[in-house]
């Protein structure tokens, strides 16, 4: 799959942008704060329906106006798809494939399939359990939509049991827990498993990826970590195990006004020769793992659909060795891969693949010369 074309009004500091991608390799250039993220994020938005920067839809919109635009031809190896998402200040966005609008955010997912890199992902290695979290929910629900779906009904639940919690009359409604700890171990039970599956089939080829990227020097291993023990895989095994934990720490949770186990509360161990990355890795070992994670996260998603998703890397280029760069190169013949840099990219690899650069200056793109 790749990006044709796309059109953008009024998004960021783009005022009216109309252009073609080429299939294969797409550089951009220009100085910080030019608006290169922001072509970035455009795609991402309509790939899932929301940015990877903001959560706020307004701050997409142009300071200068109220209504915002985004426009991306699509294709596939069995279709083509227009994605079109319309932004205005104090409104829901509306989102159109191929002039159909859609009754969810969530039908967009699985058309478009992207995976980002930025220096933002070292936050993947180094920060707290929710950014891996984040990352497993985020990379699962492009391949499983489904995922999504009971990601959301599984938050539904834990806040109103949590609003049940601490509330004043929860002593006498035990039988309102009971309601809400079945559903909230059904949809629990689901969610690991799939995040255990995904994270299976992750290590293997992260594994692979990472021992080229360091020269066989370094072994990258995947653990998932829950909130509470399990003795099987079965789904239905871990509902009836979460359910029992629930039910058992009732008071404990009453206490903290939270409840202290599921899947909200798990976490993904990234290990490197051994050791946990996050606690005793060195920056650069952790931008390797998280570079590691990436970029099976693309071959993972060809295994699973069939067609190499969209590679945008942002401004990580220049941060990484010759040797993680040839990686890199090597994996740009067969996937449409956009990169930005502040630097115009001199690379000999890069001369043998058919590419386009662009230079950009203040939201206006200029092919293949400089401004």
């Amino acid at each position: 799959m790749y990006v044709k074309k796309i059109k953008l009004i009024n998004f960021r500091n783009y005022m009216n942008l109309d252009m073609e991608l080429n299939k294969t390799l797409n550089i951009f250039v220009g100085d910080n704060a030019q608006g290169k993220t922001n072509l970035l994020e455009s795609i991402y938005i309509c790939s899932n329906g929301k940015s990877y920067r903001t959560s706020k839809d307004r701050e997409l919109i142009n300071l200068f106006k109220t209504k915002a635009y985004i426009g991306l031809d699509i294709e596939k190896e069995h279709f083509n798809k227009y994605i079109e998402i319309k932004f205005e200040k104090d409104t829901k966005k509306r989102v159109r494939v191929n002039k159909v609008e859609l009754e969810k955010i969530s039908e967009l997912l699985g058309i478009l399939n992207v995976v980002v890199f930025s220096p933002e992902d070292l936050k993947l290695v180094k920060e707290g359990p929710s950014e891996r979290r984040n990352f497993l929910d985020e990379e699962i629900s492009q391949i499983k939509p489904k995922y999504k779906y009971n990601l959301a009904r599984y938050n539904k639940i834990l806040m109103q049991r949590n609003n049940l919690l601490k509330s004043r009359s929860h002593q006498n409604s035990y039988s309102l827990f009971d309601v809400w700890d079945t559903q909230l171990s059904q949809a629990g039970a689901d969610i690991i498993v799939e995040r255990i599956k995904f994270i299976e089939k992750l290590a293997i080829i992260s594994k692979g990826i990472h021992n080229k990227l360091t020269g066989g020097l370094e072994e990258l291993k995947l653990e998932y970590l829950l909130s509470f023990q399990i003795d099987s895989l079965n789904k239905y095994d871990i509902q009836l195990r979460l359910k029992n934990i629930l039910e058992k720490n009732i008071e404990k949770d009453i206490q903290k006004g939270n409840t202290e186990f599921g899947p909200h509360r798990d976490d993904l161990d990234i290990i490197i020769n051994g050791v946990s990355a996050r606690t005793f890795g060195s920056q650069g070992q952790q931008r390797t793992a998280a570079l590691s994670l990436k970029l099976a996260e693309v071959e993972l998603i060809k295994s699973e659909i069939g067609e190499y998703p969209v590679l945008l890397l942002d401004d990580v280029f220049s941060e990484l060795d010759i040797n993680r760069r040839k990686y890199l190169v090597s994996t740009f013949k067969d996937i449409q891969t956009i990169i930005t840099s502040t630097d115009d990219i001199d690379l000999v690899e890069l001369n043998e693949i058919e590419k386009r650069v662009f230079f950009i200056k203040q939201g206006k793109v200029i092919v293949g010369e400089e401004i």
